[in-house]
């Protein structure tokens, strides 16, 4: 049995992007992972396969919508889900044996299994305890459920969002329980390939925590792309039946009673930590009342030797942040300094148009109390979106009226989720919104849209 300077539990983008930075700084690793691929859930039932299904099914409305007004006629496109699953399929295992051959690379012992923690510095998989210096906890997490309402992946009938991913065939409806980020994802794919889908969310809006201004445009899109939403709904129950399943809900405004029928379910109601069977409890690891694994600001755990990152932790529920802190906390175990800036941490909604985000929303930058400035630059100014048949958004940023540092973006748009990263550096070096502006961008592109809402912050943007 080896002794180990770190043992992480979790080969997700968090545990998996620790082991390998923490191999680097020349520490002896190993991760323990009890599914049969590495990657964890973003790159095996989350972001990846998602990411597949949402650029098919983009393609085929553009096949459907567009193909015809830039003069490709003919084009009868028909849908066959099972390579469409195949394809999905090959893109998750062609990232899943990269990460074990970067494992191989930098001499990362994959530990097969489900691991308990003993104490400190004991970590057990089935029969063998382990010993370590450090255990970086890196457990992710599962889909949160909702009271009177029972998920069978398996059936298909009623599914959670692994098993949206691959159920046996394209629903002619679909009920989505949950208006986030990935409720609208899952539900757009779905529409696109044909269902009928209805969102019912519990708030009176969609996508919480985002800018408003983007909230509104986003519902308006996605309502004229054939999305349905019954908003301020509170879900009582699902039933099922040999046609599919019959959701009941109570609008808050007047407590009405209504049920909706549908052939799929998709609860999309918000993941929360899976933390369960670490054994934290025995060995004094404390939680929140939420259950996710307090840290302090180096990502060290109640107990000396136990750290936790990525969503075990509080926080946003994003792969790349938890990246971020895998890279952090092995940089402190390695005795150097690590450090993730939160304020800037992007956040993007991959339907089309892509939604992204950074920083301050401008409701939560008035609340701070500050003088602030916004900028807006709609994309129907932007004669690549135009030609991208995507002018529907815009770009908007906040900054300090004052300083004029740049304090958030939002962007809803063409390529918003690679647009938005230039705003991540500028915020990143504590740039003005005058930076941003002063910068040349080439012509024709839909970034200049981000250049001319930074003019928008000063004296004006030009093409408005």
């Amino acid at each position: 049995m080896s002794t180990y300077d770190l043992i992480v539990i979790g080969a997700g983008p968090g545990g998996y992007v620790c082991a390998i930075r923490a191999a680097q700084l020349g520490l002896k690793v190993a991760c323990v992972e009890g599914r049969e691929t590495l990657g964890g859930t973003c790159l095996n039932v989350g972001c990846i396969p998602s990411k597949a299904l949402l650029h098919a099914s983009h393609l085929l409305h553009e096949t459907h919508e567009n193909f015809d007004k830039m003069g490709l006629t003919g084009a009868h496109v028909t849908v066959d889900w099972t390579k469409m699953q195949g394809y999905k399929a090959e893109t998750v295992a062609g990232n899943t044996k990269g990460i074990e051959f970067l494992f191989k690379k930098n001499k990362i012992d994959w530990i097969k299994g489900w691991a308990e923690i003993e104490g400190p510095g004991k970590v057990k998989v089935g029969d063998t305890v382990h010993e370590t210096k450090n255990i970086v906890i890196a457990s992710g997490s599962e889909p949160a459920s909702l009271k009177g309402v029972e998920v069978d992946n398996a059936g298909g009938v009623v599914v959670d969002s692994t098993g949206a991913l691959a159920l046996p065939q394209i629903p002619k409806s679909m009920v989505v329980i949950g208006a986030g980020v990935i409720g609208l994802e899952l539900g757009s794919v779905y529409a696109r390939l044909g269902a009928e889908v209805t969102v019912v969310e519990f708030l009176d809006i969609i996508t919480p925590g985002m800018d408003g201004e983007v909230q509104k445009q986003f519902q308006k899109i996605l309502t004229k792309q054939g999305l349905k939403f019954v908003l301020g709904a509170a879900v009582s129950g699902v039933t099922t039946g040999q046609d599919g399943a019959k959701v009941a809900y109570t609008l808050r405004k007047d407590d009405s009673e209504h049920v909706i029928e549908a052939e799929t379910v998709l609860v999309a109601t918000g993941r929360r930590p899976y933390v369960a069977g670490l054994g934290l409890d025995k060995v004094g690891v404390e939680l929140t009342e939420r259950g996710f694994v307090k840290v302090d600001g180096h990502w060290q755990t109640s107990v000396k030797g136990i750290y936790a990152i990525g969503d075990a932790v509080p926080g946003p529920m994003l792969a790349h942040k938890a990246e971020d802190e895998g890279m952090a906390v092995a940089e402190v175990i390695a005795g150097k300094h690590g450090h993730v800036n939160y304020d800037v941490i992007p956040g993007v909604i991959y339907t089309t148009p892509e939604v992204a985000s950074v920083g301050l929303t401008e409701e939560a930058a008035k609340e701070t109390g500050r003088k602030i400035k916004v900028g807006k630059f709609p994309f129907m100014g932007n004669a690549r979106a135009k030609a991208l048949f995507q002018a529907e958004g815009f770009v908007k940023m906040i900054a300090d009226a004052e300083t004029d540092r740049v304090l958030g973006c939002h962007i809803i748009g063409p390529g918003a989720g690679e647009l938005i990263h230039e705003v991540c550096v500028a915020m990143e070096f504590g740039a003005s919104a005058e930076d941003i502006a002063l910068t040349c961008h080439a012509h024709p592109t839909c970034s200049e849209a981000v250049r001319e809402a930074a003019l928008a912050c000063g004296d004006g943007a030009i093409h408005v």
